[in-house]
């Protein structure tokens, strides 16, 4: 039996992008917008970087602070600021072009089982979102289901390290072997949270098998959220 059986699930954290929803699309939406206010309004560095470039520009930041490598927005705001610098202006508007991007990363599309699920579960345990990302769940809309939002940005440390898994138990006042951490990536996801002494369940949508050298596997390997509101309420009358 796993571990995730074996005990009492008081709480949960949980995973958001690729979990809830995809989270290229957005990504990919957020790029192409910025582009286009740039080409409207500051030609000059549109033509310098156009998406490509900027992407490269993005991780060419991302390899140089790794300092910041639990915190993407301040990498974004880096990036453009580069950018305008590359181009001989001093100012970048970077309120304005983060509001740009920010906004449509933050035009998701849930998997058709996240939000039915969600609703499900948080009917009867608090869970916290866990997230190396800078998603905001007041603006896609779903921010009233979680008890607490803990995010590497704020931590100061992201996944896999343990660190931001007790910060998140702190929070949500249950220990951590009661916590069912829960996640798509087999390494940030699984092997942080078992290393923090949490459950762990993967969120498998492609229903890969689970890559050997990461170590044992997942308490539970599910295929979609519904699934796992499945398995806790039947843990639940189970008693």
């Amino acid at each position: 039996m796993s571990t995730a059986g074996r005990v009492r699930i008081r709480a949960l954290t949980l995973d958001l992008d690729d979990t809830l929803w995809p989270v290229l699309p957005a990504l990919e939406s957020a790029d192409r917008e910025l582009d286009a206010y740039l080409r409207a309004h500051h030609p000059e560095v549109a033509a310098r970087w156009p998406i490509a470039a900027m992407r490269q520009l993005r991780a060419q930041v991302a390899a140089e602070r790794l300092d910041l490598a639990h915190d993407f927005t301040t990498q974004r705001h880096l990036t453009m600021r580069r950018a305008f610098a590359a181009c001989g202006l001093d100012e970048a508007p970077i309120e304005a072009l983060w509001e740009v991007y920010y906004a449509a990363r933050n035009r998701v599309e849930l998997f058709a089982d996240a939000l039915p699920a969600l609703e499900r579960i948080t009917a009867h345990w608090p869970v916290a979102s866990l997230t190396n990302g800078n998603a905001d769940l007041a603006r896609i809309g779903i921010h009233a289901h979680f008890r607490c939002h803990v995010c590497a940005r704020d931590t100061g440390v992201g996944k896999p390290d343990a660190r931001i898994f007790l910060e998140a138990a702190q929070r949500l006042g249950v220990a951590p072997g009661q916590i069912l951490h829960v996640g798509d990536d087999p390494f940030l996801d699984v092997c942080g949270a078992r290393d923090a002494g949490l459950p762990t369940a993967w969120i498998n949508r492609e229903r890969k098998p689970w890559p050997t050298e990461l170590g044992a596997p997942p308490d539970l390997d599910l295929p979609d959220m519904g699934a796992l509101a499945d398995w806790l309420e039947r843990q639940q009358r189970e008693g």
